[in-house]
């Protein structure tokens, strides 16, 4: 839907000259219609796309499509002509424009999916470690991630009853990477509307036995994909548009969510544990699922201090906490938006 994105449709172009200022019969010029709505307009000359911001709403566009998106979801069909250079709308265009402008809707976070990593036959990463009384502790990342993923959910169910808190997984059994993400975007699709976030929760492991301390990764920028569904779309002619906004949407979404995750982790565990920072990685759920998405590891399971406290409750409290306080922080964030 919206947000924050103001990416490479750089230039608000010499709106007089190119957008019209005089009406005619049936038709209603660009500039005036912003004025209307309190919008702004960011102009991609090339590309001849525009995005239209209003306080409330985002309108894509392409003068030569019969189809303009709102919020990128809700098609629209519009009717633009060019004049002398100059961009109008038709009347009926106007109007149907207005009504759904006007609408005071801000962004809304509806549902948040948690995805424990591994589980049943696949037990991720093992640390086994001979503690200091001689007494020996195997510990197993499945285990861990699950122990976070459902104290998290909790954290979450009681601060955001409004909210629906989703688990890939509520116990130890398998799913493979398709099943994770098809069960994201199904989730996705219920709530077209509003946005979902994805946070896939694991633990570490090196041949390193040194090598402790949590990290956030989020999708590579330049990383393209289909995030809009082409049956969404009535002309096929602005399916790049849209699916390239989109895709620069969600980049920026993800990245943020990994920023104010790892921040949120740092105040929680930070002391003890180091943050390694953010990385940008192709992971399988994160680039196929179509929301704001960050894979998070915990800490190491082969380095042995770090082994001991991913087996301590409290610990696993802190990490949950943590998770949390940056999903928090980014809900208060995007909520607050507007455009």
């Amino acid at each position: 839907m919206k947000r924050g994105v103001l990416f490479l449709l750089v230039f608000l172009v010499s709106l007089v000259a190119v957008f019209g200022e005089e009406g005619n019969a049936g038709i209603y010029p660009l500039l005036s219609f912003l004025h209307d709505v309190g919008g702004h307009l960011y102009w991609d000359p090339l590309g001849r796309k525009g995005l239209i911001s209003t306080p409330s709403h985002l309108l894509s566009f392409s003068p030569e499509s019969p189809v303009a998106y709102l919020d990128y979801r809700t098609p629209v069909k519009v009717t633009f002509t060019e004049r002398n250079g100059a961009i109008f709308l038709t009347d009926e265009t106007k109007d149907r424009l207005l009504s759904l402008l006007e609408e005071e809707r801000g962004p809304r976070i509806a549902a948040i999916i948690l995805d424990p990593g591994h589980g049943g036959k696949d037990p991720g990463t093992i640390g086994t470690h001979t503690l200091s009384d001689g007494k020996k502790l195997v510990i197993q990342e499945k285990e861990v991630v699950l122990s976070i993923s459902l104290r998290l959910r909790d954290l979450l169910e009681k601060a955001y009853p409004d909210k629906r808190i989703f688990l890939t997984r509520e116990s130890d059994r398998y799913l493979s990477l398709e099943e994770r993400t098809e069960f994201a975007n199904t989730v996705l699709s219920d709530y077209w509307e509003d946005a979902v976030l994805f946070i896939s929760i694991h633990a570490n492991a090196s041949l390193n036995r040194n090598a402790k301390g949590f990290e956030v990764w989020y999708l590579p920028e330049d990383y393209r994909r289909t995030v809009v569904d082409p049956k969404d779309v009535e002309a096929e002619e602005v399916f790049p548009i849209l699916n390239s906004m989109k895709e620069e949407e969600l980049f920026v979404e993800g990245l943020l969510l990994a920023r104010m995750v790892s921040d949120g982790l740092e105040s929680t565990i930070g002391k003890v544990s180091p943050n390694r920072g953010l990385k940008a990685e192709k992971w399988y759920v994160v680039r196929n699922a179509r929301m704001p998405a960050v894979l998070v590891e915990v800490g190491f399971v082969t380095e042995p201090e770090e082994a001991r406290l991913l087996s301590t409750p409290a610990y696993l409290q802190d990490i949950a906490r943590g998770l949390y306080n940056g999903v928090a922080r980014f809900i208060e964030h995007y909520e607050s938006l507007s455009f």
